[in-house]
């Protein structure tokens, strides 16, 4: 039985969003724990039969992550990972504080070898109708160059594991995909992965284009990145609606793309992808947005349990290991 373990208190819009989101989960196939206060879990429970593991703490979303690992060890999204690490879950869902999901992460999980700096990688529709991955997406601000280069095998890893990939694409985003540009960490970076045996393409700029299937970046970067690619997503959809309804035939328009609008919405959309699983900890865990609603938690645990079905940790030690071995 494939067990995942769901922060029931992590996020924005929790309990609610997470308990129906486990509900819908649920009903697609999946089989859920709650960790968190059941008093505060119940209500959203409705008729449906759910496990949860009643614990009164929980990881505050401003808590700096080095409070919670020192005071919040009993909180709901590390007793969720506990339940990975004995073996009674096979994943972990959190749309709590990402900081302290990385450090617990860590904590509790442990590091698989050789990675020395987890990361957080998240999914993206590129235009040549694949998925690119960026990696790192926010977990580590400040990298050296060796951090790099391990996200560059745990990218690799992952693409042929998650994704089938026979020889992924390694791109390093930087400002211009010139020889000339960057700064000394992307420089350093890029004279490394040329003696890599990776298929590393060189610098790009465009996460969306296609040419790469995985980005890699520092966490301050990456993060910067995806901020304003969300945001961009988001002014896209809020102008189109306002210029749509402002005459009759642009109404009539948007009825008959109404469809077409509808797939473009879900492709753009990180609640239709769920989550973005942290690479380098030994065990699934997938950390979502803080405003994750039910669907966004769904498509989470429904992640989590396909890379558990797939066997895609054990897969990905192999591949690293193989790497660390050549």
């Amino acid at each position: 039985m494939v067990r995942i373990a769901l922060d029931g208190m992590g996020g924005d819009l929790a309990p609610e969003a997470t308990v129906k989101g486990a509900v819908l989960a649920k009903r697609e196939g999946a089989e859920v724990v709650i960790v968190g206060n059941k008093e505060r879990i119940l209500p959203f429970l409705g008729a449906e039969e759910i496990e949860i593991l009643h614990t009164e703490e929980a990881v505050g979303m401003d808590e700096a992550p080095s409070y919670a690992l020192r005071r919040k060890r009993g909180s709901s999204m590390n007793r969720a990972l506990e339940l990975v690490k004995m073996g009674y879950a096979k994943g972990c869902v959190t749309a709590g504080n990402s900081g302290a999901a990385l450090a617990f992460g860590i904590f509790t999980l442990g590091r698989i070898e050789p990675i020395d700096r987890p990361a957080i990688t998240t999914l993206h529709p590129n235009r040549r109708g694949g998925v690119t991955i960026l990696i790192d997406a926010g977990g580590n601000v400040d990298c050296r160059p060796m951090h790099l280069v391990q996200f560059a095998l745990m990218g690799d890893a992952f693409m042929r594991c998650a994704y089938k990939k026979d020889n992924p694409r390694i791109g390093l985003l930087n400002n211009g995909e010139e020889e000339t540009k960057g700064n000394e960490l992307t420089s350093k970076v890029h004279g490394l992965l040329k003696e890599m045996p990776l298929n590393y393409v060189g610098f790009v700029e465009d996460i969306y284009d296609g040419k790469a299937d995985v980005v890699l970046s520092d966490g301050f970067v990456g993060n910067v990145a995806l901020k304003i690619s969300e945001g961009i997503v988001e002014t896209f959809f809020c102008f189109l609606k306002e210029a749509l309804e402002k005459g009759l035939r642009r109404k009539i328009g948007a009825l008959l793309l109404r469809d077409a609008l509808g797939e473009l919405r879900r492709k753009m959309d990180f609640e239709e992808i769920g989550g973005a699983p942290l690479l380098g900890v030994d065990g699934i865990l997938i950390i979502c947005h803080g405003r994750s609603g039910e669907r966004a938690i769904k498509n989470a645990i429904l992640m989590a349990k396909r890379y558990a079905e797939e066997g895609l940790l054990e897969a990905m030690k192999e591949a690293l290991r193989e790497s660390k071995e050549a």
